[in-house]
């Protein structure tokens, strides 16, 4: 993924816009129109020196084109003179604006002293490489470099860089990467949520008009909107012609679509610049983060499924296996004692964990939330001899050790904060409001930013960390240093700052956390190996709130943990058996107090952790689908081997049914012609369920062909609410 530059950097010569040049890159026909394809996708952009680059087509691929066929296309796609409207046919580029005759919500916006810009453009240089396409275009005092990259999994992205070529300062107030749709779009689906209800879905009509999603959380937040898709009405997790955009960011942004009378709709992200922020001296440039689109024609899951292909060919992607983690928060919480914790090492290390990760609670003076945060030394009166006697615990029964950092945040009782007042993006003395008892760090303060690179790596170094737990617990209210908003340069910043740790210390892997899940997005998981979904471990929740964020994520870098019987974000109850099945769906892991549990408890937990440890292989590489259940209190989650040749069902109830019988399970994707050996999940209890007597083939299993399996399906058992039934599927060797 193109990671976002900074945010005001040098900017290269451009070449002026009355003297337009082709570049050195691959010779260019003389045909203007260029072809990017991937994965069945093609995106033709008719680029011509006489404004911005055109987007004439982006979906199923159209095979093989002439020039003849080009031209054809470009004269299919021209646009009459609508009635009651411009004088001459007008063109919707990739930057679309005022002065190109459009009259939605502008891509770019600027000023100069309060002299507003309207650009006219001109493409000075065109670069070609297969799936990729570089458009330099210069008007003013201004230049702008358009990359376009689509890769094999059909996923496009696409990033604006903007120099000031002028004698004076630039304001920018805008710069968004959109694309136009197919006019057949009718529905609009994007997200909500709160603190423990993250990435919950929201679905409307297409209504005419511009429609902005703004976040100004400073973050991602709960409430992102996180993937925007604009769809043919009544799509489905497996049906249906969908166009989505994500934007790789953890700051400010907004999520965008446009339907005018006059033009063709489009979809579209951006960075949300507030006012001032974002001002180019002569010569400095400013880069978008990149916008991810994606278009699929086997609805939302057919988005995931690119998605999760385009992840996982990233050279820096995890590819080991995802170690069971035991992260102590909800065992102990701040309640550190060396005694307490090797216990809690001894016991998780008895039941399979790998990985063992130390929470809030030891840094210095942290016996609540209330102070410490910003002093990154161990906490003597707890840890007399430092995390060594824990950590060398924990490695002596061959688990990872890890710790938890909040390296952007600072409480005012502490000494960072008593000693570099001028470091907060949020002063003491400015009146503003506590959030959790914290304030932020400016990363972006040089100082700051060292400062924090020093205190982490040394700790790092010291006791030989293999994970940190990267939290960020609080939304940026008042973001402003020396009187300007600075949540673009503090979110780079802090993007920097991982950069830096992850290239010195390369086997380091780290974990995205907000609040939970309040910054799962592609721009943090450029340099980190896994989010934490959620702060709820309610299984329930967590059954939503994973569904969901599977449409962008694969299940290899969603952390997913058992918690305690009783969850203690909702105080409801569920058994351990569907708190294990949940969990298997993830990263998976364990945060509760296994020293409290019962032998047969811990027996649960040892058989679903090798339950885990056998099928992660397949979780973490498989393709992901959410069958119909055809019914509302129930959810599918499947994923089958990239040969068809296995596969992990699973069925769970979050709510009673509608009916006493319960509907047959499909499950789409396997091979028609293999013939599939079905059993529940060996390591795994089967669910009473609340029928008389379950369906007879879930005693031994049964065989039968892919197709009737999925045409068909099998009868399950009418489960119980906080029910889960786990099914293994094993393709029959031919011949």
């Amino acid at each position: 993924m193109n990671e976002p530059a900074s945010a005001i950097a040098p900017a290269p010569p451009h070449p002026r816009p009355d003297r337009p040049s082709r570049g050195a890159g691959a010779p260019e026909p003389a045909e203007p129109i260029r072809v990017l394809r991937g994965g069945g996708v093609a995106v033709v952009v008719d680029v011509a020196d006489d404004g911005l680059p055109q987007v004439l087509h982006w979906g199923r691929d159209l095979g093989e084109l002439a020039p003849g066929d080009l031209a054809g296309l470009r004269l299919a796609r021209a646009r009459p003179v609508s009635p009651s409207a411009l004088d001459e046919p007008w063109p919707l580029t990739l930057l679309p604006g005022e002065h190109d005759g459009w009259e939605g919500r502008p891509g770019f916006a600027a000023h100069r002293a309060g002299r507003t810009e309207h650009p006219r453009w001109a493409v000075t240089e065109v670069r070609t490489e297969p799936a990729r396409l570089h458009v330099r275009a210069a008007a003013d005092g201004l230049a702008l470099d358009t990359d376009l990259s689509l890769d094999d999994a059909g996923v496009l992205r696409l990033a604006h860089e903007l120099t000031n070529t002028a004698a004076e300062p630039l304001a920018l107030t805008g710069l968004e990467t959109v694309l136009p749709v197919g006019d057949r779009v009718g529905e609009v689906l994007d997200f909500t949520g709160r603190w423990t209800r993250e990435r919950a879905p929201q679905r409307r009509p297409l209504a005419q008009g511009s429609h902005v999603r703004e976040t100004r959380r400073g973050r991602t937040g709960h409430d992102a909107p996180f993937v925007l898709a604009l769809g043919t009405p009544g799509f489905s997790a497996d049906a249906g012609e969908l166009w989505a955009v994500h934007l790789a960011w953890s700051g400010d942004a907004v999520y965008r679509h446009d339907a005018l009378p006059e033009a063709r709709p489009l979809v579209g992200v951006g960075p949300l610049l507030r006012a001032g922020e974002i001002e180019l001296a002569p010569g400095e440039s400013f880069r978008t983060p990149t916008g991810v689109f994606v278009w699929s024609d086997a609805g939302t899951d057919g988005i995931g499924a690119r998605l999760h292909r385009s992840l996982r060919s990233r050279p820096a992607h995890p590819r080991g296996p995802r170690p069971v983690v035991l992260n102590t928060w909800e065992a102990v919480y701040f309640q550190h004692d060396l005694a307490r914790l090797a216990a809690l090492a001894d016991t998780a290390a008895s039941i399979g964990v790998e990985r063992f990760v130390l929470d809030d609670g030891w840094f210095r003076g942290r016996r609540d939330d209330s102070a410490g945060l910003g002093d990154w030394t161990v906490d003597a009166e707890v840890w007399p001899e430092g995390l060594h006697p824990i950590a060398d615990r924990v490695r002596s029964l061959g688990m990872q050790f890890g710790l938890w950092f909040e390296p952007e945040m600072v409480n005012p009782d502490s000494d960072l904060a008593r000693a570099h007042p001028d470091w907060m993006l949020q002063p003491l003395d400015a009146g503003i409001r506590p959030w959790r008892g914290q304030y932020v760090l400016n990363v972006a303060h040089p100082a700051a930013f060292e400062y924090l690179r020093t205190a982490i790596s040394v700790i790092v170094d010291e006791y030989g960390l293999d994970y940190i737990k990267w939290d960020q617990n609080r939304d940026l209210i008042e973001a402003v240093h020396e009187g300007r908003a600075n949540v673009h340069r503090h979110t780079e910043a802090v993007y920097r700052l991982l950069d830096r740790l992850r290239a010195d210390r390369p086997s380091l892997e780290i974990e995205s956390c907000a609040s939970g899940g309040a910054r799962v997005d592609l721009g943090v998981l450029e340099r980190t190996d896994r989010v934490w979904a959620s702060d709820t471990n309610d299984p329930i929740e967590r059954l939503a709130i994973q569904r969901w964020t599977e449409l962008l994520l694969p299940l290899e870098l969603i952390g997913s943990h058992v918690g305690p019987e009783v969850a203690h974000t909702t105080h409801r109850a569920a058994s351990l058996d569907f708190r294990i099945a949940t969990a298997l769906f993830g990263s998976a892991g364990i945060e509760w107090d296994i020293t409290a549990c019962t032998p047969g408890e811990l027996d649960r937990l040892r058989e679903g952790i090798a339950a885990y440890r056998r099928l992660r292989g397949l979780l973490h590489s498989g393709a992901l689908t959410h069958p119909d259940t055809g019914d509302d209190g129930a959810t599918a989650t499947a994923v089958i081997s990239e040969d068809r040749s296995r596969a992990v069902v699973r069925l769970a109830r979050h709510a009673t049914a509608n009916r006493a019988l319960a509907p047959m399970l499909r499950i789409p994707g396997l091979d028609p012609t293999g013939r599939y050996r079905v059993a529940p999940v060996a390591e795994l209890q089967v669910p009473r369920g609340l029928d008389d007597t379950p369906p007879p083939w879930l005693a031994e299993g049964l065989l039968l062909p892919g197709a009737v399996l999925t045409e068909v399906g099998v009868q399950p058992p009418l489960l119980a609410p906080g029910e889960a039934l786990v099914l293994e599927l094993t393709r029959e060797p031919r011949g």
